[in-house]
């Protein structure tokens, strides 16, 4: 699979409608009576995670029968069989499993796609509040909301307020409490799934310092929404970050930050 895509941006509305697709299906559980104790595979979690990923993997396979896709739900592929791959597509169906099962809306459908271990297509879909990030590469970056039309989005540059830091509701560890007692005066706002990113992607957010463990396919849409809006997603090296490289799909701890003037491995 070597073959590139000619027309990136013809694929990007078809993609973001699918989001919007599998979305629904979550919701449709989500919306219903229940509760989660673990989660076990006829858990109402694993359902809406499910219905997500078929509705996905038959919509892709029908927009770009040739190109591969990886999903969360399909992460036992070897690292030989996709180390081939030149392009493909990189799905989590449902990111953000504590979101969805505290109810807080936090949670969202990934699709990306990659060329080369680089994003260059990622649509962020948050199904309860019908807000949609999406980005192509070189086209920009962009947020819809519900009845309206998609409006560019940019990162912002760093001013004399207190650092606006993202941080997880779920995971916090010495490491992030040594990096923020490092970087001094601070704000800091909690959120779940890939919407950390999305936050400094819109300039909602100065950094997200991530320095714990995740998945390229929690990473990986909104990566590409971060860096189509003029910001930076990089290792702790401050080397970008890049897919399918290795055989693990583990992520490398990483920072996102908008305003690169800054040198934010100080404060690692």
């Amino acid at each position: 699979m070597n073959e590139g895509v000619s027309d990136l941006a013809a694929l990007l509305e078809p993609v973001v409608e699918l989001t919007r697709v599998a979305g629904d299906r979550i919701l449709e559980i989500y919306n219903s009576d229940f509760e989660v104790e673990a989660k076990a595979d006829n858990s109402p979690l694993t359902a809406a995670d499910m219905a997500s990923h078929h509705a996905i993997v038959a919509g892709l396979e029908k927009l770009t029968p040739a190109i591969p896709v990886l999903s969360e739900e399909s992460a036992s592929l070897s690292f030989a069989e996709r180390s081939g791959w030149q392009i493909y597509w990189l799905v989590d169906p449902l990111d953000g499993t504590r979101e969805f099962v505290k109810r807080n809306g936090e949670f969202t459908v990934n699709i990306a796609l990659i060329e080369r271990g680089v994003p260059v297509i990622g649509v962020v879909h948050v199904p309860v509040s019908g807000v949609t990030y999406s980005a192509c590469k070189g086209l920009g970056a962009f947020k819809q909301e519900p009845g309206s039309e998609p409006r560019t989005i940019t990162v912002r540059k760093l001013t004399d307020d207190p650092v606006m830091v993202v941080g997880s509701r779920s995971h916090r560890g010495d490491s992030l409490n040594r990096f923020l007692e490092k970087l001094g005066e601070h704000d800091m706002v909690g959120m779940g799934s890939s919407l950390k990113l999305c936050l400094v992607a819109e300039g909602a957010a100065d950094i997200y310092p991530r320095l714990g463990p995740t998945s390229e396919w929690d990473t990986a849409a909104a990566q590409c929404v971060v860096e189509q809006a003029g910001g930076v997603v990089t290792d702790t090296d401050m080397q970008p970050l890049r897919y399918n490289t290795k055989d693990s799909l583990l992520n490398p701890y990483f920072l996102v930050f908008g305003d690169a003037s800054r040198d934010w491995s100080q404060y690692l």
